[in-house]
């Protein structure tokens, strides 16, 4: 049962996505689509700080819409120069939303996913279009899901067929062994921005998730 605090917070969402806008432009369609939605939904956006491509297109959305403190973007050092250039107006939080500059990735990932893991009902991991950053960002929550780590929906939303052949590569390693018929489930697929919202909000942990303690304290 969430706890009182978490119930009055709202959702946070993270959105793994490209730094690059694809050839079709149903990609960056997809994104102001999704950033209307957590505007609708009084939903925080905690991203990769990046202002191109389909990252920049979700965060200037929001914040036109919500205002810079409802886009929290995160970002190592290293990579400020290319998401995150001055000259594409990378310093303007009114813009952008709000920024914090890391030293690594695995900082980057980890405070995005404390981000969502203390947020209210409702919050979790979105994947839109995106190359291999995204992905191995998505597979990370995905698998500390099935460990146990966080308890939080994981949806990808899937823009003109981008993911079929992720999906179908979870149903062939059901079939091979390799992944349980519960466990993928972890994943859910959304066809739209608002089914997006959806499964986030009733979204049902997987019964062949691990019931490890990763309290270390």
């Amino acid at each position: 049962m969430a706890s009182t605090t978490e119930s009055r917070k709202g959702p946070v969402i993270a959105v793994f996505c490209g730094a690059s806008t694809g050839y079709s432009s149903a990609h960056l369609e997809a994104a102001r689509s999704l950033a209307h939605s957590l505007h609708a939904h009084n939903a925080t956006l905690v991203y990769g700080a990046g202002t191109t491509g389909i990252m920049g297109e979700i965060a200037k959305t929001l914040v036109s819409l919500s205002g810079p403190q409802s886009v929290h973007g995160v970002i190592p050092k290293p990579l400020l120069g290319k998401e995150r250039p001055e000259g594409n107006g990378g310093e303007d939080e009114d813009t952008y939303g709000l920024k914090t500059v890391v030293p690594d990735m695995h900082e980057r990932k980890a405070l995005m996913a404390q981000e969502v893991i203390e947020g209210g009902p409702g919050s979790g991991f979105v994947a839109l279009s995106g190359g291999y950053g995204t992905l191995e960002e998505l597979f990370e929550m995905i698998t500390w899901n099935q460990l146990g780590i966080h308890g939080r929906g994981i949806v990808i939303f899937n823009v003109e067929g981008y993911y079929d052949g992720l999906i179908s590569w979870v149903r062939s390693s059901v079939i091979g062994g390799f992944i349980t018929p519960g466990n993928a489930g972890i994943m859910v697929e959304a066809l739209d921005a608002e089914e997006v919202i959806k499964h986030l909000k009733e979204y049902k942990l997987s019964e062949d998730r691990l019931q490890l303690n990763w309290d270390h304290k």
